[in-house]
């Protein structure tokens, strides 16, 4: 995979979890920079794998979830369970595959891709 490929991929992934951040409306620039060191951390491990371009936007998902954690909380939070008083955070699944999305684990519902998540 030459060097364009690898930032197409890198980019593409920034944008859609960008999208979702920014829908759920917790794209300050903290949360930015979180971002920002998500992608740059996953630029050496793409580079090492390839193969593992398609897999980059679920990665990046996760990362961010990660990063968020110990300084926002969980997100993004599963609305449906949020009616009922409950902060259930989303997964993605699959947790290392193409085409990710987030899922309500409790309800057993997907909810929508990553880089398609709607409002809270």
């Amino acid at each position: 995979m030459d060097a364009e490929t690898v930032e197409t991929a890198l980019h593409s992934a920034r944008a859609g979890v960008l999208r979702d951040l920014t829908t759920r409306d917790i794209a300050d620039a903290g949360v930015v920079s979180l971002l920002e060191d998500a992608v740059a951390q996953r630029r050496w491990w793409v580079e090492q794998w390839p193969d593992g371009a398609e897999f980059l936007l679920g990665l990046v998902a996760q990362d961010i979830q990660d990063a968020m954690l110990d300084s926002y909380g969980r997100w993004p939070l599963c609305g449906s369970c949020a009616v009922e008083g409950e902060l259930q955070a989303l997964s993605v699944e699959p947790e290392l595959g193409p085409d990710p999305h987030w899922v309500c684990e409790k309800e057993g519902i997907v909810v929508a891709p990553v880089g398609s998540l709607g409002p809270a």
